[in-house]
């Protein structure tokens, strides 16, 4: 196995194997998490599917130039990511999608929930995404990749910031959040 990959066990970058066999094998193993990912970057339903089907071929388009400098999983959460923004890029543009906020102005933004549990736990999910939807695109990368379990040395080769900046912003966003809601079950 190559030193830098962190690639889950089974995946040898050393085979001759082609860019269709190795996109059937990134699909198989990263498939949920892109379908996770792109509910963060887009709130409608069929645009939901217009971008998943978007990442999926910029990846199968894409690994024909992997060379393994990186892990697997790194190069699949940087196209993703990449082609996320770019969608977002598109929408605000378009109109389709409300202007960007900082973290601070987009958590002040969502309503109060209601006072019993079932429609509160609903509500809270609904508010995390909401503002999920509304951060700018380094911060929603970040948490993102956060949530789903990536380290900060992870995180900081798909994003291109330094380990130290991301656990900064996981930080930042954590305390922003956790504000967020202690203010809210205070209302």
């Amino acid at each position: 196995m190559n030193p830098i990959d962190t690639s889950p066990p089974g995946i040898d970058l050393n085979t001759h194997e082609d860019a269709d066999e190795r996109y059937q094998r990134a699909a198989g193993l990263f498939g949920p998490a892109l379908s996770r990912l792109v509910s963060g970057y887009e709130a409608n339903a069929a645009e939901r599917q217009d971008l998943l089907q978007d990442i999926h071929l910029q990846l199968w388009r894409s690994l024909a130039r992997f060379d393994g400098r990186c892990s697997l999983k790194t190069w699949v959460y940087r196209v993703a990511h990449n082609v996320a923004a770019d969608h977002v890029r598109r929408s605000v543009r378009r109109g389709s999608m409300s202007s960007l906020e900082d973290l601070e102005s987009a958590s002040e933004k969502i309503p109060l929930p209601s006072h019993e549990k079932e429609v509160l736990d609903r509500l809270t999910l609904a508010q995390v995404h909401d503002l999920l939807l509304r951060m700018e695109p380094l911060d929603r990368q970040v948490i993102l990749l956060y949530l789903e379990g990536e380290d900060a040395a992870a995180i900081a080769e798909v994003s291109g910031l330094s380990a130290g900046a991301v656990a900064t912003r996981i930080h930042r966003i954590k305390r922003l959040l956790a504000n967020h809601f202690d203010r809210r079950s205070f209302q």
